[in-house]
């Protein structure tokens, strides 16, 4: 029969000689897998879908605008664009690029003719997206030089505000041999005209004129036109290219709108994060911010600092009331946006006297005895008295000691209390202690406990087997076998025959369960059947 460990780290077992028992095995099972979700795909559009340059004078080129943009919801890779058509090629447009979802990307598409005639193209644009492809349909005549040179060939107005306008100049030249007169400049779009220009004008040789060309959005979008000069006699005209875009003005935007700073006690300071947006389609220039209000100040703006159209500046307002009481103030943003003065509204208020205070329970807080490699917890309370108090953080001095159960900030009512986990894993056997120091807005703080703990190394198991001496004659000494777990074979521990009845097994794996049988060997070295099978539980770490 077995018998009980006779010490705290050894566990003894008495085996009898006898038949094996049988024994039980094990069963898993495997989670199931989980599904997969199929993520969005890009789209890409292209704004114009065609272009068509008009009449281009050979040997000179003509450049309009193109934007790729992606609408779908994931990002696509622009991978490769390829022209097709003679005169055609495209600037400005370097690949691969992705396009997250929503932006966009404008390059040039530039029409360049060597010769005389209609000519039609095609800019196959791949891409990644659920769109395999965008084919942008190009077309342009080239007419045979003439004596009317224009100056420049094409315009690009960018971005301009809607019901807002913008001009550039222009300029027309008789670079031939006689006369010529202007009759006629029209435009193909809307959103374009020309200023100074009056028709019709004769051009002598060599005469030039120069007059403006004028932008003028009234909706927000991409423009394009061409306008094309008629010179009397002549069967062609000089096409000018024009693009443009519509956007709407610069707008400042703040985030939040107010800020409120609560119960901050006299000579202490509560800050707050303010974030300011343009949201408009023109660059913003913050040129200055000011703030207003008894213990309001700002800090982290430092202006001029210019906004593209999305983007957002952050800074800093604090309040550090010196008396008890309600107070109000704003922040003001001048700018060069639409809304050129941007008011932040703020208000605060100050507890004077009574102010709140915040002792830890117990001061000492300690967590005994744990295991290396393990962890052991114990409890802890914050508690509030005098008036409500705002703990906005713990530093612990010690990497084997940790502080849950805790969402900083958190505001403890006075009288009331805040509960804790002090969580021990030491790394080493031996005493440890440090502290918690606890940050609030109570007059003490920071409030401090001490956190203590012992680590104990893991003991170290072993086996003892004693068995009864067989009676049989001749016997000379006995073999020990050990199986691990409930299946397979038991296999030989003991190196040499062992002339006793006991056997320490010191070679055992913690949380492992061991079974053990014995033979006897006489003289003649013939073994006799093992003993019935014991077994023995290794605790677990």
């Amino acid at each position: 029969m077995g018998r009980l460990p006779t010490r705290s780290n050894a566990l003894v077992v008495i085996l009898a000689l006898a038949t094996m028992v049988g024994c039980q095995g094990f069963s898993s099972s495997k989670p199931a897998s989980q599904g997969t979700q199929t993520p969005l795909t890009g789209a890409l559009t292209a704004t114009p879908a065609s272009i068509t340059f008009g009449n281009v004078q050979v040997g000179t080129s003509q450049t309009q605008s193109d934007t790729l943009s992606n609408t779908g919801g994931n990002n696509l890779t622009i991978s490769q664009a390829a022209v097709t058509g003679a005169g055609f090629s495209t600037t400005g447009l370097n690949l691969p690029i992705t396009l997250a979802p929503g932006q966009s990307i404008s390059f040039n598409v530039v029409f360049s003719p060597q010769s005389a005639g209609s000519g039609t193209g095609n800019l196959l644009v791949t891409n990644d997206g659920s769109n395999s492809a965008v084919n942008i349909a190009l077309s342009g005549t080239a007419v045979a030089a003439g004596s009317l040179s224009a100056s420049p060939t094409s315009f690009t107005f960018g971005s301009v505000q809607v019901n807002t306008s913008q001009t550039q100049t222009e300029t027309l030249k008789n670079t031939g041999g006689t006369n010529l007169t202007i009759s006629q400049a029209t435009f193909s779009g809307t959103g374009f005209s020309y200023t100074g220009l009056s028709l019709p004008l004769t051009l002598a040789p060599n005469q030039s004129t120069t007059f403006g060309v004028v932008f003028a959005p009234t909706a927000v979008g991409a423009d394009n036109s061409i306008l094309s000069i008629t010179v009397s006699g002549s069967t062609t005209t000089v096409d000018i290219a024009l693009s443009g875009a519509g956007v709407t003005p610069a707008t400042l935007t703040a985030t939040p709108v107010t800020l409120s700073f609560s119960g901050v006690q006299v000579s202490k300071s509560q800050a707050q994060t303010e974030t300011v947006q343009n949201t408009g389609g023109l660059n913003a220039t913050i040129s200055q911010g000011t703030v207003s209000g008894t213990g309001f100040s700002i800090s982290g703006l430092s202006a001029p600092v210019t906004l593209t159209p999305g983007q957002s500046t952050t800074f800093t307002v604090t309040f550090a009331p010196q008396s008890a009481g309600s107070f109000t103030g704003s922040v003001a943003i001048a700018s060069n946006a639409s809304n050129t003065n941007l008011t932040i509204s703020l208000s605060g208020s100050a507890t004077g006297s009574t102010q709140g205070q915040l002792s830890v329970s117990p001061s000492t807080i300690g967590v005994g005895s744990v295991t290396v490699g393990t962890s052991g917890t114990q409890t802890g309370s914050l508690n509030a008295t005098g008036a409500s108090v705002t703990v906005t953080g713990v530093t612990v001095g010690s990497s084997e000691f940790a502080i849950s159960g805790l969402t900083f900030p958190v505001t403890i009512p006075s009288g009331q209390s805040a509960g804790f986990t002090v969580t021990f894993t030491p790394q080493s056997s031996g005493v440890a202690s440090t502290s918690a120091s606890f940050a609030s807005s109570a007059t003490n703080s920071p409030a401090a406990a001490t956190l203590t703990g012992t680590g104990v190394a893991a003991p170290a198991y072993s086996v003892s087997l004693t068995w009864v001496a067989s009676t049989s004659p001749n016997i000379t000494g006995y073999n020990v076998y050990r199986r691990t777990g409930t299946t397979g074979s038991f296999t030989q521990i003991n190196p040499v025959l062992n002339a006793t009845t006991a056997y320490t097994d010191s070679s055992v794996t913690d949380g492992q369960t061991y079974y053990y049988e014995t033979t006897a060997v006489n003289s003649s070295n013939e073994e006799s059947a093992p003993s019935t099978a014991v077994s023995a539980k290794i605790p677990a770490p």
